[in-house]
């Protein structure tokens, strides 16, 4: 049988030796498999030889001729110059780094084949530092018989090299060393070129190729990859899944009269959403295996009551429940909701975050290991190894994206003696385009809450530049003699949260002094937890008429009399931020404004950017765009593009192909072999962010 290409390390070309080795390792290459996967980035074109007569600035080509003349300009930087003339044109060739020899070389008469980029010059066009090499008049020196890649690299480590080492690899595709994984059976039908003839197709593309469609990404040998990529980074979700499903669950069935109880003092029905979302998650709480659902729902639309009956019937079949949010002022938002829901039907709620210290927080961690707090809201802190439960059954994650899937799969450990894993329910305001959701997520259910509350008013969106900052300011005093409450928020290109709250303590003082007769206050990340809240607390009460505030604001808080916002500087914001932000006006039936103060002037991106967020208020629409300009990773967190990254897919560019992935991956199981050499094949050691 023939050695796997997986198992033979790139120490077996020739010329590899240590320091070469550790340089492939830099780029991720450890075998031959490695190095094979290792595609170029784009393509030269060495394949003819172009007239000078035809050349164009900008154009990558080969030209041959003879050196006219030779001389060392002494100009502002010392230059050796050669002419090169071929009978239909002449070309300049420019060297600012040159030896003795190289002087010799190129001297008048020599006749020589250069390869470069021509570029206007000082006298015609000219080439910088090109590849040359000397043919002799008489010889028919042959071109390349393939458009040549250019690969990904890093220093110390050239062109020339990894060429010359992936022609060595290339040789073993002859001898079947390249597996097919995606079994024969799976593959009848389909359009897409072998693996080993796609491989060997990107690395040495024929002439006639079409470089438009190898530079998109749309050739079908890259979609070849790109799928089995795909099929791979699929598999080993369902794979993570699967491992989650091994491990029992409490089946928490209750009986159903705390939740009627719960139900019957909401101040509101429930949605036809809300009602079919609570149904799903009630049937997956009642099985002997894990829940992994994930809830999405546009700013407001009433997830917090969804998480509250999954821990309502937790607590009805006497487990605990912990709710967790990523920021303290959103979990203390919803220590207030559950402890003004559940307390007075005598649930105990507990509250765990990183600002409590001393005598207080042992207090809470006894309610919560004894058992008294049969729910507990808190931060990350909950993830600390001194949170003991007595008996956790449901885990709530508000904001997932904002969790890494290490921390989210490490409270699983935290069930009954790490037998019984507890059920998770994963919620979400930032819609998840559907792309995503297929392949990020692939190992949660989805449910989305898909319809607004009664009494919500749509926000009116304007796109306005800072010059007519004037106006804005009046508008502000308008909405706040109406008795309206307004927010205004800084934000600022440099990463520096002191400068964002430096700009915010700036903008306050400003709009203080512009509008004496106004109540403004200040919320900022840098100042304490208690002040934050104190300013909230006042800003919720009315007590305040204007709140400048940096984006902590987000996510979260919820004030009804709050109908107008503006955001300065939105182009600097991504479209989920800018959408989130927004979510914090037309809480209540008053008809809201959003004002984007932007300074001009804008981008072509930024320019999309505003568009959109004047044109829709769906979350879902916002976000496909948003992973349009953006990329996945910046669309899930920065926490999450471990998962994400990509050697040859990319989910925007191949979102058609997700639909037939999941459905070869359902299949895969018949083949447990074939799936897991796939995932280590695209995924290797990356895969282990599932096992925390």
């Amino acid at each position: 049988m023939t050695e796997s290409l997986a198992d033979i390390p790139v120490s077996e070309l020739k010329g590899v030796g240590a320091a070469l080795e550790a340089k492939l390792h830099n780029l991720g290459i450890r075998t031959l498999q490695d190095l094979l996967f290792h595609l170029p980035l784009r393509y030269q074109d060495r394949t003819r030889i172009v007239p000078m007569g035809s050349l164009r600035p900008g154009d990558e080509c080969v030209v041959e001729g003879e050196v006219k003349l030779a001389d060392v300009s002494k100009g502002r930087r010392r230059s050796l110059l050669c002419r090169l003339q071929d009978g239909t044109g002449m070309i300049t060739l420019r060297f600012f780094h040159f030896s003795a020899a190289q002087k010799n070389t190129l001297k008048v008469g020599a006749r020589l084949r250069c390869f470069g980029e021509a570029r206007t010059g000082a006298n015609g066009l000219e080439i910088v530092h090109p590849e040359y090499k000397r043919v002799e008049s008489d010889d028919l020196v042959p071109v390349e018989a393939y458009l040549t890649p250019v690969y990904p690299t890093t220093e110390g480590l050239h062109q020339g090299r990894l060429r010359a080492l992936t022609e060595q690899a290339l040789r073993y595709l002859d001898k079947g060393a390249l597996q097919e994984l995606v079994p024969p059976a799976l593959r009848q039908g389909w359009k897409f070129p072998g693996l080993d003839n796609a491989v060997a197709y990107l690395h040495r593309p024929p002439v006639d190729a079409d470089q438009h469609l190898l530079l998109d990404g749309l050739h079908p040998a890259q979609r070849r990859l790109a799928f089995e990529e795909l099929l791979a980074h699929h598999l080993s979700l369902l794979k993570l899944r699967q491992k989650a499903r091994e491990k029992g669950a409490p089946e928490l069935s209750g009986n159903g009269e705390l939740k009627a109880r719960f139900l019957a003092q909401l101040p509101f029905p429930l949605t036809g959403a809300q009602a079919r979302v609570s149904e799903e998650v009630a049937a997956d709480l009642a099985q002997a295996f894990p829940m992994l659902r994930l809830v999405q729902g546009d700013v407001g639309s009433g997830k917090t009551v969804v998480a509250a009956l999954a821990a309502v019937q937790t607590v009805e079949s006497g487990m605990q429940a912990a709710v967790m949010a990523p920021t303290e002022i959103l979990a203390e938002q919803h220590f207030i909701n559950f402890s003004q829901w559940l307390e007075p039907l005598g649930v105990k709620v507990a509250w765990l975050a990183g600002k409590l210290k001393g005598k207080a927080r042992k207090e809470q961690l006894e309610l919560i290991r004894s058992g008294d707090a049969r729910v507990v809201v808190g931060t990350h802190a909950l993830f600390q190894e001194e949170v003991v439960f007595s008996d956790l059954g449901l885990v709530v994650i508000d904001e997932q994206h904002r969790f890494g899937v290490h921390q989210r799969l490490s409270l699983r450990e935290k069930g009954r003696n790490g037998e019984l894993a507890p059920h998770q329910l994963i919620m979400t305001a930032t819609p998840i385009p559907r792309t995503l959701t297929m392949s990020a997520y692939a190992d949660l259910d989805c449910s989305i809450i898909d319809e607004l509350p009664p009494g919500r008013t749509p926000v009116n969106t304007v796109v306005i530049a800072d010059n007519r900052r004037d106006e804005v300011i009046q508008r502000v005093r308008n909405a706040c003699q109406d008795k309206r409450q307004v927010y205004w928020v800084c934000t600022l290109i440099e990463e520096s949260e002191a400068l964002q709250c430096q700009a915010a303590e700036v903008t306050a003082e400003t709009l203080k002094e512009t509008l004496p007769e106004l109540k403004v206050g200040l919320v900022h990340g840098r100042m304490k937890p208690a002040e934050k809240a104190d300013i909230m607390a006042q800003f919720k009460s009315a007590a305040l008429d204007l709140l400048v505030a940096t984006t902590v604001i987000e996510v979260g808080v919820d004030v009804p009399n709050a109908s107008v916002m503006i955001i300065e500087n939105p182009e600097r914001l991504g479209l989920a931020q800018l959408h989130q932000l927004r979510g914090r006006v037309g809480r209540g039936s008053v008809e809201s404004h959003c004002v984007l103060m932007y300074h001009a002037p804008l981008s072509k991106q930024g320019r999309e950017r505003l568009s959109v967020m004047r044109e829709t208020t769906d979350g879902f629409r916002i976000a496909e765009k948003d992973l349009e300009l953006r990329g996945p990773g910046e669309v899930l967190g920065t926490r999450q593009t471990g998962v994400m990254q990509f050697k040859m897919a990319d989910l925007q560019r191949d979102s058609d192909l997700l639909v037939r992935v999941k459905a070869l991956a359902s299949q895969m199981h018949e083949w447990p072999d074939c799936a897991e050499s796939l995932v280590q094949r695209w995924l290797g050691r990356g895969e282990d962010y599932g096992n925390v």
